[in-house]
């Protein structure tokens, strides 16, 4: 362990408290960080953890407590007093400009020299900082063109850039492959080996378990528990921490598979002028009472493969049939009409809409249909039956249907998107990522819903980068590299080995 021995902590806080409205999100919470500390922060969602760290970050203020940073108190203090004071935060949701340059975005906000912005030195800082943490990245590229990775390093070089001392990471490898998980924990390394002092917001509990010295749990706005990372603590006691509860694991009960739900046959989506198909001569079929997994590093045409069969994208070539019958010309209404229930990756931009109230959002995209409209007016009655049922029946906490859909925890969001897209029983659904970022009793709920889904018909198409996900819920895997599916596997039949070469474009791992 690289702390220091000096009492005094890098970070107090204490007695943290902060309300929504009716909503007590932290309450009289404390928490210390030392220098040269990796802190995990764990909890369900909507536990609190973001709320405190927001409070941290000067994004709220809390309505109690005392925050003091190496001895020195803060108060009433905003995101560039934070930034200031060598707060760096790196969000489930990335703040950068897409249509700028790396070396743009690292020196937006930066004062320069007599009002000039400086590039030769930022670009200087830039390679310093990239080479001594492997955070390597091309000041010239733009940001719209970095995969979810690079953006992400992106935001930590701007923290570190900025002079953070106190660095968060909240869901930091939520969207990294293995690899790229890896080599975050070995900049985070060299980061507390500098004497910066880390705080890692996860529910990944065996990634907290390998790079943390403290847990710190958080449960319904409370601290319950501070324990030092040792032979002591396992994932089972984490996660009956974090839940109050017991996790029951998972079983899959054997059904018989029915016929094909959804066909896809010579599917191509062109990449534009001088580019590769995003998907290439793509068929595939999804059976009643099936699961099948899809599993492919980030990039490689899951996206437009959901967005395809969404009725999201229109394909340069090829054919779509539901349940026997050939969709032309598909929407997302169409698509709909045909059964097909679409949960994409990004609940934020594409899922819902963070402005409006979650009784809005719960129903907009079948708010033209019964029973929620007639002749063109709104059943604000239906509406509100509706969205009650929903939160009740999935556990949607923290949100009367007013509340505005962006004050909801990110397992929140999803457990909405999730409760509107099976609340209308659909043949078939397509689900991307539909655990990314969700605690592990929240996991526990959506695999359950996928696992009763099978049971009663549903065709689901699991597009996911967990392959413990994939292999425990799936019956079949389909593996995409470059746009194309290169592998179709029994999951009985195959091994994460097998499934890990032919992600990675290994030929006789098929």
């Amino acid at each position: 362990m690289n702390m220091t021995d000096s009492p005094l902590p890098l970070l107090e806080m204490r007695g943290i408290d902060k309300h929504f409205g009716g909503v007590h999100a932290n309450k009289s919470v404390d928490l210390q960080l030392f220098r040269g500390e990796v802190l995990g922060l764990l909890g369900e969602n909507g536990a609190g953890k973001t709320t405190l760290m927001n409070i941290l970050f000067g994004m709220y203020q809390a309505d109690a407590g005392t925050i003091a940073i190496e001895g020195r108190s803060v108060s009433n203090h905003t995101p560039a007093d934070a930034l200031a004071l060598g707060i760096g935060m790196v969000h489930q949701h990335f703040h950068l400009v897409p249509r700028h340059s790396v070396l743009e975005n690292l020196m937006v906000g930066e004062p320069g020299r007599r009002g000039i912005l400086d590039e030769a030195t930022a670009r200087k800082r830039l390679h310093r900082i990239g080479s001594h943490y492997g955070l390597e990245l091309d000041p010239a590229r733009e940001v719209s063109e970095l995969t979810v990775g690079e953006q992400q390093r992106l935001e930590i070089v701007k923290a570190l850039f900025r002079g953070a001392k106190i660095l968060i990471l909240d869901e930091p490898t939520s969207v990294l492959t293995p690899q790229q998980t890896e080599g975050l924990f070995q900049a985070v390394r060299a980061m507390v080996a500098d004497g910066v002092g880390v705080i890692f917001i996860s529910h990944k509990l065996h990634e907290v378990l390998s790079i943390v010295h403290h847990v710190a749990v958080m449960r319904r706005g409370e601290m319950v528990a501070t324990v030092t990372n040792d032979d002591s603590v396992t994932h089972r006691r984490l996660a009956e921490l974090m839940c109050g509860r017991e996790l029951q694991p998972l079983t899959k009960p054997a059904v018989e598979r029915g016929r094909a739900l959804l066909r896809l046959a010579n599917i191509i989506v062109d990449g534009g002028r001088g580019h590769l198909p995003k998907l290439h001569d793509v068929s595939l079929n999804v059976h009643a009472a099936e699961i099948v997994g899809v599993a492919g590093v980030s990039g490689n045409g899951q996206r437009e493969l959901a967005e395809v069969i969404a009725g999201v994208l229109m394909p340069s070539s090829g054919r779509i049939e539901v349940d026997s019958v050939l969709v032309d010309r598909a929407s997302p209404r169409i698509m709909q009409q045909h059964g097909v229930a679409y949960v994409p990756e990004d609940r934020i931009g594409d899922g819902l809409l963070t402005t409006l109230p979650l009784s809005d959002s719960m129903v907009l995209p079948r708010v033209h249909q019964s029973p929620f409209s007639r002749l063109g007016w709104l059943n604000g009655q239906a509406i509100r039956q509706f969205v009650k049922q929903q939160i009740e029946r999935f556990d949607i906490r923290g949100a009367g249907i007013s509340v505005r859909t962006g004050m909801l925890s990110g397992g929140n969001l999803q457990k909405a998107l999730l409760a509107r897209e099976l609340a209308f029983n659909p043949l078939v659904l397509v689900a991307s990522q539909p655990t990314r970022g969700l605690d592990v009793a929240a996991v526990e709920f959506v695999h359950n819903r996928f696992l009763e889904l099978r049971a009663n018909g549903c065709g689901v198409l699991l597009i996911s980068e967990d392959l413990e996900e994939l292999f425990a819920l799936s019956d079949r895997i389909l593996v995409m590299y470059e746009g194309r599916i290169v592998g179709d596997l029994e999951t009985k039949e195959t091994t994460p080995t097998a499934i890990g070469l032919l992600m990675a474009g290994s030929t006789e791992a098929a």
